[in-house]
């Protein structure tokens, strides 16, 4: 198992509180990713010393999280989180500590922890300190709670999601009991904000095994929002044909739901779950545009991206090709490719030269409409004066 060796000023932040007396490790993430050979993106130490004292050595450092005994450690324009070991109260809303506490020693530190894999600490003399198995769960590729699993859910729900989470992104099994207390717990996910719920779900799409939603629907984390647990887990094998972005991801997901009956709308679901509005406006189009065959001539792609707008086109080409094949995203790029006019900006003709021929209100846009259809159909008479003269014959006409 390789291990990445922390950038200097991470190291600088260990020895700094190491040689004024204080006991520092890093932990969590960043050492569960430096033993996987994976650079990690945030770097997390724990240490004995108080929050006050943390902000003493470190001027210019910002108390982002006192309460918690947290403290963002400033070294340039490079960042670290400082963390207080300590315990934590009971969770009577499943997801917050109702009081923390500070103590001396890293071992209950990490017994407060999620996972075993997240639960394993490392000093600049780099002796693991590992007291719940972690390095040895690491190895198996299995995610197991720290400590009894339906305890770790009951105080905080969003670990359930987490939990899946892991195994897609570092695809990992997770250990039986483990898997059990989710499926038992599953309701307390009722409990959770949807914006919480959202970006689990969508950082578990974002993975290269989107096929694990199947694992959390068929466990009820997601019974809040859907009428039924049923999505085929080879199905959503598709989506990796999709680019890892939220958008397309979201969209071939909300197809394949309602495609199985879990949801009414995509746009129901989404609003549920707290999704920006565009997202929900292509998801929807989406939706919509696959319900019907795609178009098969360069004028009828002209009229969905007229209708629709490119970011739409583009996503239900993407999601049509992912999940049914075919060559839609190809059709669409020729399209886009040529330059061909499909909206009133690219029309060689404006409302005002309309207004200049005498038309008005409707009738005015009811030429622009005729004359965009116009052009879409025949693109090589995107011309000025070919346009205005069809405009006035058509007016006096």
């Amino acid at each position: 198992m390789s291990v990445i060796t922390p950038p200097s000023y991470v190291r600088q932040v260990l020895t700094t509180l190491q040689a004024r007396g204080h006991s520092a490790y890093l932990v969590g993430g960043c050492v569960r990713d430096m033993l996987l050979g994976v650079h990690p993106q945030d770097w997390d130490v724990c240490t004995g010393a108080l929050p006050e004292e943390v902000l003493a050595l470190f001027p210019g450092s910002r108390p982002t999280g006192l309460k918690h005994g947290t403290v963002t450690v400033v070294l340039g324009k490079k960042q670290v989180e400082v963390t207080t070991f300590r315990r934590e109260g009971r969770y009577a809303d499943h997801r917050h500590p109702d009081e923390v506490s500070f103590v001396g020693d890293l071992t209950t530190d990490l017994s407060r922890r999620d996972f075993t894999i997240n639960a394993i600490a490392l000093p600049p003399d780099g002796l693991i300190v590992d007291p719940f198995g972690g390095v040895r769960d690491l190895r198996d590729r299995l995610i197991r709670c720290v400590g009894v699993p339906a305890e770790r859910f009951e105080e905080d729900a969003l670990r359930m999601f987490r939990a899946l989470r892991f195994s897609a992104r570092l695809g990992f099994s997770i250990e039986e009991e483990t898997m059990a207390a989710i499926v038992g717990k599953a309701p307390l996910a009722a409990s959770l904000a949807p914006e919480r719920i959202r970006d689990e779900v969508e950082k578990l799409l974002l993975t290269r095994r989107p096929e694990k939603m199947a694992v959390l629907i068929d466990a009820g984390l997601l019974d809040a929002f859907l009428k039924h647990r049923r999505l085929d887990e080879f199905r959503l094998l598709r989506l990796n044909g999709l680019p890892r972005k939220p958008l397309y991801r979201w969209a071939a997901l909300c197809v394949l739901l309602e495609e199985a009956g879990c949801i009414d709308s995509t746009e129901s679901f989404l609003l549920a779950l707290r999704l920006d509005g565009r997202t929900l406006r292509c998801c929807c189009d989406c939706a919509a545009l696959l319900r019907t065959a795609p178009p098969t001539r360069s004028a009828d792609w002209k009229r969905l991206l007229r209708a629709y707008g490119v970011d739409s086109a583009d996503c239900a080409a993407r999601v049509h090709d992912a999940l049914l094949g075919g060559g839609c995203r190809r059709a669409l790029r020729e399209v886009l490719k040529s330059g061909e006019c499909f909206s009133l900006k690219h029309l060689a003709v404006s409302g005002d030269d309309l207004l200049a021929l005498g038309l008005r209100g409707k009738a005015l846009g009811d030429m622009l409409d005729f004359l965009l259809d116009y052009v879409i159909e025949f693109p090589e008479n995107n011309r000025r004066e070919l346009l205005l003269s069809l405009a006035g014959n058509t007016e006096e006409t």
